[in-house]
């Protein structure tokens, strides 16, 4: 006698996390709007910390070397906290949060409590309990239709295949539309998306959608050169290596003179 199909397996629970203590992602696509993303906050650094700084120690352990002599004895914490100033990005969007319920300044609030954890001066706070809006109102009204270029923006972002550093340059233009961004934000939403994991390709199209989505522009072009380490110091060790993305929206893809102007300036 055949069996019938055995039960679903039950769903899990809305808000449901995965083994890293975040909330699992629900296939959102990797490149997504930037207005529902949730930053890492100071309490999940502190709070991780000494996870992540025992998880390097038996990593020493594993390529058999002692954690205990004088050299590494300090390596586990010094690798958790620099883990986490390279992916500081977390703890960033473009849109900000407001939460504040404290005075860092005094000695007993939870959030001094964790600055001192990870060996952070007080005024570190003010990424801490409050996420401000990095755009910080430097979206201005201006009767502007030409294109603005930002080019050489230096990136260092971590390839989240091999856990190893890929720096470059970022160049970004747009064409406004009655509206323009401060040259200095663009910098910095290159900053929030370069200091997470990640790959070149979405880092690239991140980008050029956070400036879409804050501006509103006529088109956006952004162009990526970087060197990978994880082809430089191992796999096919190929020194002299480059690899170049690129996203193009709005008239800079639907308009090949657009596009070409771009591409000519950010060469010049």
């Amino acid at each position: 006698m055949e069996k019938g199909p055995g039960p679903a397996p039950a769903e899990k629970a809305q808000g449901a996390r995965c083994s890293n203590g975040f909330p699992e992602a629900r296939g959102a696509p990797a490149t997504g709007g930037w207005r529902s993303e949730r930053p890492r906050s100071l309490e999940d650094e502190a709070l991780s910390l000494p996870a992540l700084a025992a998880a390097y120690a038996s990593i020493l352990r594993s390529l058999g070397e002692d954690p205990q002599r004088q050299g590494l004895l300090k390596t586990p914490w010094r690798a958790a906290t620099a883990m986490q100033f390279f992916t500081k990005g977390y703890q960033e969007t473009i849109a900000g949060h407001t939460v504040k319920t404290e005075c860092p300044s005094s000695p007993y609030s939870h959030t001094a409590k964790c600055l001192a954890i990870l060996g952070l001066p007080s005024w570190a706070s003010r990424s801490a309990g409050l996420f401000l809006d990095v755009l910080n109102d430097a979206i201005f009204d201006e009767d502007h239709d030409e294109m603005v270029i930002v080019k050489d923006i230096d990136m260092y972002s971590m390839c989240e295949h091999h856990l190893v550093p890929f720096v470059g340059k970022v160049h970004i233009g747009y064409l406004p539309n009655k509206q323009v961004l401060g040259l200095s934000k663009l910098a910095r939403i290159v900053e929030i998306y370069s200091r997470r994991l990640q790959v070149q390709e979405r880092l690239t199209k991140q980008i050029a959608v956070a400036i879409t989505e804050a501006l509103q522009p006529a088109g956006v072009g952004v162009v990526v050169e970087a060197t990978h380490m994880c082809m430089v110091m191992r796999g096919v060790q190929k020194m002299n290596s480059k690899t170049v993305t690129s996203t193009m929206l709005g008239v800079f893809r639907e308009d090949p003179k657009t596009r070409e102007e771009f591409l000519t300036l950010i060469k010049s």
